[in-house]
């Protein structure tokens, strides 16, 4: 997948239309809402038995790939809403001004595998319009377990085990794997989860630290935690995750608004391609609001005191 190139205009177009004609662009979500369509995983997201692959082709010879994972349960379910509406600010960020070349862009979003029907969705690598088309199929679905923790291992148990990545296989160089979410991992990947969601048969659960060692293998994993959501202010929460993966890699998005912004400069400063300057430019370039760039510049200001990141950085095996 990733063959097409993203197009500012087309992606206007589209929401256009949409606004004309009163078209929800999560479509699928509104479809359930109304009663049309059963209330599962849309068949094109569903992770049964799949491998999500990010490929070189003749459009993108030098393909990288990103991964942006959301907790769809509770007061989570509308950060998707907010980043389809500023695809065209990560992107253009990315792509034409350079902070990672080829970028090929999957959209993924989990629950809890416990209460939840749809715990883990997972859409493809694009480089085009189609991305949106994979936010379309989302089923926001508000659910959640109400323990404090969400199944964000599976999320990584699939990229770790169910994608394949030319970045990393014929480069060297790893891919980014985002989860926005809002609480904590289960402390373990629960084997029976697995078959059921995955189809995979395995011996024994698998430890939290274990799998995201694995995923880490070949993606740079970033937990970005968003304002306005039920543990933003939970200190056991911000305390597991910088346990789990190191300050560098634990983010709060004081506006939930500059997910895409923020996104696009963590990467940016990663490759050591821009610096928060720069990064503050371009996006005021692009329209972002003083306001905006200081809520970036929040959320990546440890990152910009070292430069990039230290402990794993632009790392090429």
């Amino acid at each position: 997948m990733g063959t097409s190139r993203w197009s500012d205009d087309f992606y206007s177009a589209r929401e256009a239309e949409r606004a004309k004609t009163g078209t929800s662009a999560f479509h699928y979500t509104e479809a359930i809402n109304k009663g049309e369509e059963i209330r599962q995983v849309h068949a094109t997201m569903n992770p049964q038995g799949v491998t999500r692959e990010s490929r070189d082709s003749d459009e993108h010879p030098d393909s990288n790939s990103v991964a942006v994972i959301f907790d769809v349960t509770g007061s989570m379910h509308t950060v998707p809403v907010l980043l389809q509406k500023k695809l065209p600010k990560l992107m253009g960020t990315l792509g034409r001004k350079n902070y990672l070349p080829h970028p090929q862009v999957l959209f993924g979003a989990v629950g809890d595998c416990y209460s939840d029907e749809g715990p883990v969705q997972i859409g493809q690598y694009e480089s085009g319009i189609e991305m949106d088309d994979d936010l379309g199929r989302f089923w926001l679905e508000g659910g959640g377990g109400g323990t404090g923790e969400e199944s964000y291992e599976l999320a990584l148990y699939f990229f770790a085990r169910h994608t394949s990545i030319d970045c990393f296989e014929k480069r060297g160089r790893k891919g980014y794997l985002f989860i926005v979410g809002d609480e904590k991992p289960y402390p373990r990947v629960d084997r029976q989860a697995v078959k059921r969601i995955f189809g995979d048969d395995i011996q024994e659960d698998i430890p939290i630290e274990q799998i995201i060692a694995e995923c880490r293998e070949k993606y740079h994993v970033f937990f970005l935690l968003p304002k306005g959501t039920s543990h933003w202010n939970s200190t056991p929460t911000h305390a597991r995750w910088i346990q789990l993966l190191g300050e560098d890699y634990f983010r709060l998005l004081e506006d939930p608004d500059t997910v895409c912004e923020t996104i696009s400069v963590i990467i940016g400063m990663t490759e050591g391609t821009v610096n928060l300057d720069q990064a503050k430019e371009h996006l005021r370039e692009a329209g972002t609001s003083e306001a905006a760039l200081n809520h970036v510049t929040n959320a990546v200001q440890s990152l910009a005191r070292q430069g990039k990141v230290p402990s794993e950085g632009n790392v090429r095996l």
